[in-house]
């Protein structure tokens, strides 16, 4: 059967099930059981079954969007939430928050609610699908999109995100331009994108000016307070610590902080701290952090706009959308004592 052309009588015929029994398997129902849902599913897939999009409407006439983080407990998710409800807010489309406890991928079970709910589409961060949820989305015409990708997605996903190497590139370029020789790095897991893009900035910064980086000094962890603290203890307890350390995170950059404080060390005299993602409380906390904007507002609001349009029956200008990363300098980063800083 051609593609696009396949129907839900001719999945019923080819299964040996009722047209109603394929109808429940599409909506999502839980009345059927699981040997006829996963022949069901294996048919809709093998015909790459795309449910029309003039039948789908979230359930009951609301209208829903899923918004799907790997973990929701921190600043940097109120900031995405922020960024979608600008969108969702003027257009009455209700928000579900799903949190994955520090996974990157749903489970089945949850993609089942979602296909019970119909949303108008999922928003996913920091996260994504495996190939047969994506299908079991796309059959059922679910959108989805992706803001601040965990790995590289699949080709015409529409994705969201920023500048990673770029950021780690100019909060290294700005301790190097203060005369820093020594400068730590703390990144993020190093299976995630983002993270590997921040620390290869912060290596063509030092190779831009012939300034070798330590690799010992290059250090992976969560993007929380506690691997900031617990990396910044290590790396700042050694005869020869750095002088600067590059944050992943302005969350981990409050770790190296109290590190700092903890070793008796004065910031900015004694060490320079650069955060990444710019969140309200860095311009709050003494001394204020010297950080990377990511605009996490924005990226969220035109991965919702995506979404939207997507799913009124549109096409976006484009799928694969880079946004701009910024240094903002604060007191936290000063030259080294040896270099003319203060002492």
């Amino acid at each position: 059967m051609p593609r696009g052309r396949t129907t839900i009588a001719d999945i019923a015929s080819e299964v040996g099930v009722s047209i109603p029994t394929v109808s429940k398997v599409l909506n999502g129902r839980t009345d059927v059981s699981e040997s006829t849902r996963a022949r069901v599913e294996a048919a809709l897939e093998r015909h790459d079954y795309r449910k029309p999009v003039a039948t789908r409407a979230s359930g009951h006439g609301v209208r829903l969007l899923d918004l799907v983080f790997h973990a929701a407990d921190n600043l940097w998710a109120q900031e995405i939430i922020k960024g979608v409800e600008q969108v969702c807010g003027p257009e009455r489309v209700g928000v579900v928050l799903s949190e994955l406890g520090g996974a990157h991928r749903p489970t089945q079970e949850w993609i089942d609610d979602v296909m019970a709910r119909r949303p108008l589409g999922v928003l996913l961060v920091l996260s994504g699908l495996d190939p047969k949820q994506r299908h079991q989305l796309e059959s059922r015409n679910i959108p989805f999109a992706v803001v601040d990708t965990q790995g590289e997605p699949p080709a015409g996903v529409p994705t969201v995100g920023s500048n990673n190497w770029n950021g780690g590139l100019s909060g290294t370029r700005h301790l190097l331009a203060l005369g820093h020789r020594r400068i730590a790095a703390i990144s993020g897991p190093d299976d995630m994108l983002c993270s590997r893009a921040r620390v290869d900035g912060f290596r063509s910064a030092h190779d831009e000016v012939g300034v070798p980086w330590d690799p010992a000094l290059i250090r992976w962890g969560a993007f929380d307070a506690e691997s900031g603290y617990r990396h910044g203890l290590d790396l700042l307890d050694r005869p020869d610590r750095p002088t600067a350390v590059f944050a992943g995170s302005d969350y981990q950059a409050l770790g190296v902080l109290r590190a700092a404080r903890e070793l008796g060390l004065r910031v900015p005299d004694d060490l320079s701290v650069v955060g990444y993602d710019d969140l309200p409380i860095s311009q709050w906390i003494d001394p204020g952090l010297t950080t990377v904007h990511q605009p996490l507002r924005e990226m969220a609001s035109m991965a919702t706009r995506m979404l939207l349009t997507l799913a009124a029956g549109g096409q976006p200008p484009s799928t694969r959308v880079e946004l701009v990363t910024e240094l903002v300098i604060r007191a936290s980063t000063a030259a080294p004592a040896a270099a003319g800083g203060r002492s």
